[in-house]
């Protein structure tokens, strides 16, 4: 069955007082994956839940294939939702669990009688179809040798493999995915994640997945839509966002665990002032506006304190993290930044050391102080 587009328009809602969702408007192409990416909090969950009809919008409109879903019943907007929770049947098995969705939409409540409900006309045949979609989700999940067991005797990544196939098995033209991975350890989320990746790849199907991690985000998507405060800030495909985040909010998200940034009066010809040192940022070339330089650790690099035109700074400690390690250095002009370096370099550098720190001009932003990035207009399409 081919996959739909989604059409988010205008979609609003209030809790009280509390608006937590302000107009937001995406649109999701058929068979892409997009991910609502941002903290928690910002009611992308609760984006997620209109949009298959389980909360209504106060205002705004939802479709999928360009039909309006707004007053579609959950159960006929030919979609699937894979919750954070699992969800699962703790009661039955693996293989009552993926079935249980085709159970309940292709039975009638006579045919579910243990029994009595397989002699009925027809039956057969529709529970030799289930069975049969049953088995193919499951060994595309690598879940046949497990369709006996009950949830509680599965692992946790076992466990998120039967709720996907219980979205699976319906063969749904859109996925809405909530946090899927959140209860897995780090090493199992990876996995699964690579797992998620692949039957996208195998299926096609729509995907529309939230999720606060910018791993998991950047791993999975085709693009991905930043999310604060109940709106949408940009969409791009996720290098893209790594490169030009539109403003200092996207910035900070993106950059974890740290970005750089310094208070900075309006440029001149693009030029910025740092201490007694001067660069030259293509953001801040036409602003006369004051705001804020922002780089990340990779963006910099230390030199020799005596280094002409690098900015004097003071090691204060050295993090170590595997093959790199973060510097952090505090600078005349009351800031103190964090640079990333190999861990071998690293381990030349002694707190108190007076060093000489450069940054990647080219690589660098300037976020005036009202307002996005100038040069992004682009990048806020949704």
């Amino acid at each position: 069955m081919a996959a739909l587009d989604l059409h988010i328009d205008n979609v609003g809602k209030r809790y009280g007082a509390t608006d937590v969702l302000r107009g937001v408007s995406l649109k999701v192409g058929a068979g892409e994956f997009v991910t609502l990416l941002g903290p928690s909090g910002c009611s992308k969950s609760t984006l997620l839940r209109i949009i298959a009809g389980l909360e209504r919008a106060d205002h705004g409109h939802v479709s999928a294939g360009g039909r309006g879903l707004d007053s579609v019943a959950p159960k006929d907007r030919d979609l699937a939702f894979v919750f954070q929770s699992y969800a699962l049947y703790p009661h039955l098995s693996v293989y009552d669990n993926i079935a249980a969705p085709l159970i309940m939409r292709e039975l009638t409540s006579l045919e579910r009688l243990p029994g009595i409900g397989a002699l009925l006309p027809g039956a057969a045949q529709r529970n030799r179809s289930i069975d049969e979609r049953v088995r193919q989700t499951s060994a595309l999940l690598k879940l046949d040798g497990f369709l006996d067991r009950r949830p509680a005797a599965l692992s946790g990544g076992q466990r998120q493999r039967v709720a996907l196939g219980r979205a699976m098995v319906r063969n749904p033209r859109i996925f809405l995915m909530d946090e899927p991975l959140a209860n897995l350890d780090a090493a199992l989320r990876i996995h699964t994640r690579g797992e998620i990746a692949r039957l996208h790849k195998e299926m096609a199907t729509t995907t529309l997945f939230v999720t606060h991690d910018q791993a998991e985000a950047a791993a999975l998507s085709d693009r991905v839509a930043v999310m604060f405060g109940g709106e949408i800030r940009q969409v791009a495909a996720p290098a893209d966002l790594y490169r030009n985040p539109v403003d200092l909010d996207v910035a900070r998200f993106l950059a974890q665990p740290f970005l750089n940034e310094l208070a900075v009066a309006a440029p001149t010809g693009g030029g910025l002032t740092i201490g007694n040192n001067r660069i030259i940022i293509r953001d801040a070339l036409g602003s006369r506006e004051a705001g804020t330089l922002a780089f990340r650790p990779e963006h910099a690099s230390l030199t020799g304190g005596d280094q002409p035109g690098a900015l004097p700074v003071q090691v204060a400690r050295v993090e170590h993290a595997g093959t790199d390690a973060y510097v952090f250095a505090d600078a005349e002009v009351g800031a103190q930044f964090v640079v990333r370096i190999a861990a071998e370099r690293a381990q030349s550098l002694r707190g108190g050391e007076i060093v000489g720190l450069n940054i990647d001009a080219e690589k660098a932003w300037f976020f005036p102080s009202a307002g996005s990035r100038q040069c992004l207009d682009q990048s806020r399409a949704a």
